[in-house]
């Protein structure tokens, strides 16, 4: 009977469905308690009592994987991103890495849009200074005359990039690879370099991968490019973004504001700068907030982890 360590903080709440499911299959559970992720040490508790994972973003480091192996056959991971799992050290060992690609593309891009709205139109702030009792017409502007700057034009870029053109909105966009020209064609997107893309745009979307050439991509050198009303909005990956960099540019206005729903640090350390600045929205990393699209990925993750385990999924 193989066993599975249950620790993807979304689906443990729901246990109570996918149990019989798993037991169907013969799945014994191991069910930590989990506040926002394993860390490494947290992990090798376990190493070697288990087959199998369902994780979010633990650490699955090169020795976590290395100790849990030979047993360790499969890390269904609940999302997209595995930048907290050694991908390299899951083929030395021969572990199976399974994720959930495009699976929040709609409500991140629907994030990215709220921000911009938000600080486009102020309604955030113009709430607060009513609730304090006073009647200030902040002045605000239509998104059709601002630009915006794409960082990684992968799928939610892409679903951004046709969320803006809606609103008639300019367009700047930077990848590492090429993007298809039916989809540059069919928006207007210009594609162009990191530098120009920075400082021509006036709301700036991170959108990209972490990996280890995106680590930082946003720092103090990059941080000078942007126009001093510019808005940075992070619903990526916490460490895209020199987080002390930020709250210095923050500080100086050599940056308008900041939208960011991910940090280096998660949860976001209470004596961060960040909860004291009024130029800036936070989220406790939510912008994949949406009930059908995490049904959708609870069962393509336990899809990927019986396929990992060398079983035959059944039919619903």
């Amino acid at each position: 009977m193989p066993t599975v360590l249950m620790t993807a903080p979304y689906m443990i709440p729901f246990l109570d469905r996918f149990r019989p499911v798993l037991a169907d299959y013969g799945i014994d559970l191991i069910v930590p308690d989990v506040q926002e992720r394993m860390e490494e040490a947290d992990i090798l508790k376990y190493a070697g009592q288990f087959d199998g994972t369902i994780c979010g973003d633990d650490r699955y480091t090169a020795r976590v994987i290395e100790a849990c192996a030979p047993r360790l056959k499969i890390i269904s991971k609940w999302g997209t991103g595995v930048d907290s799992i050694d991908a390299e050290a899951c083929s030395r060992f021969g572990v199976k890495l399974g994720r959930t690609p495009n699976a929040f593309t709609t409500p991140v891009a629907d994030t990215v849009l709220g921000y911009m709205l938000a600080f486009a139109r102020r309604g955030p702030w113009m709430d607060a200074a009513m609730k304090r009792g006073e009647w200030e017409k902040i002045p605000g502007k239509a998104l059709s005359e601002c630009t915006l700057g794409v960082i990684g034009i992968g799928n939610i870029g892409k679903a951004v990039t046709r969320r803006a053109k809606a609103f008639g909105m300019k367009v700047y966009g930077t990848d590492i690879i090429d993007i298809d020209h039916v989809f540059v064609s069919e928006t207007g997107i210009e594609m162009t370099d990191l530098q120009s893309l920075l400082s021509n745009s006036d709301f700036v979307s991170v959108n990209c991968d972490l990996n280890p050439t995106a680590l930082h991509l946003i720092n103090a050198d990059t941080l000078s490019l942007m126009k001093p009303t510019a808005i940075l909005i992070n619903t990526a990956r916490g460490p895209l973004v020199d987080e002390k960099a930020l709250v210095a540019a923050l500080s100086s206005g050599q940056v308008g504001g900041a939208a960011l729903d991910v940090f280096e640090y998660e949860p976001l350390p209470t004596d961060s700068p960040l909860l004291k600045m009024d130029n800036v929205m936070l989220a406790p990393h939510n912008s994949n907030s949406s009930p059908t699209a995490w049904e959708r990925i609870h069962w393509s993750t336990i899809k990927n982890l019986v396929e990992g385990l060398g079983m035959q999924v059944r039919k619903s």
